[in-house]
């Protein structure tokens, strides 16, 4: 090979790594190649696929997993505080509420708060649900007649305004 020929190939190889676009595909469709909705797997996996390798670990837990647990227990009532966190956070489930169902009457008034209220107020005295769980929904007609005062307290101050011409400015 001659000095030029050296010469040459080594430009041209610099001049192609100091331009990586020269390297690009220009036959390839540029920015998004799909359709707006569609994606190159328009079925996607199916809603609770699990990874592959969650499913894995699962498969060599179950076989041990019974023991793996007992062991944990044991560890824990000897006064291993790791293992006492572990079965707290992760053995026992976490506690969730239950749903409560109630039939509540539209709150459209304060009259219809005070029912609600009294609904509630009935379902815990006749067992349906605990005193506990009464008090989510209780919020509920609370909230509403706050919102209410406030509506009504609004209300009242414009129309003192509007009787007394204050809060109207002067141009």
């Amino acid at each position: 090979m001659t000095p030029e020929k050296v010469e040459e190939d080594t430009h041209s190889k610099v001049e192609l790594a100091a331009n990586p676009l020269h390297l690009q595909q220009t036959d390839l469709p540029r920015g998004r190649p799909f359709e707006p909705g569609q994606s190159g797997n328009p079925g996607g996996k199916l809603p609770g696929t699990r990874n592959r390798a969650t499913m894995f670990a699962q498969a060599l837990l179950d076989h041990d997993l019974e023991l793996l647990v007992r062991t944990a227990i044991d560890r824990a009532l000897k006064g291993d505080q790791l293992a006492l966190k572990l079965c707290i956070d992760r053995i026992l489930a976490p506690h969730r509420q239950a749903k409560v169902r109630l039939e509540l009457p539209a709150l459209k008034t304060a009259n219809d708060a005070m029912k609600a209220f009294a609904a509630i107020a009935a379902a815990v005295a006749e067992g349906e649900i605990s005193p506990a769980e009464a008090r989510d929904p209780s919020l509920l007609p609370d909230g509403f007649l706050r919102a209410l005062d406030a509506h009504d307290f609004e209300q009242r101050i414009q129309a003192l305004e509007k009787k007394t011409n204050i809060g109207q400015r002067h141009v």
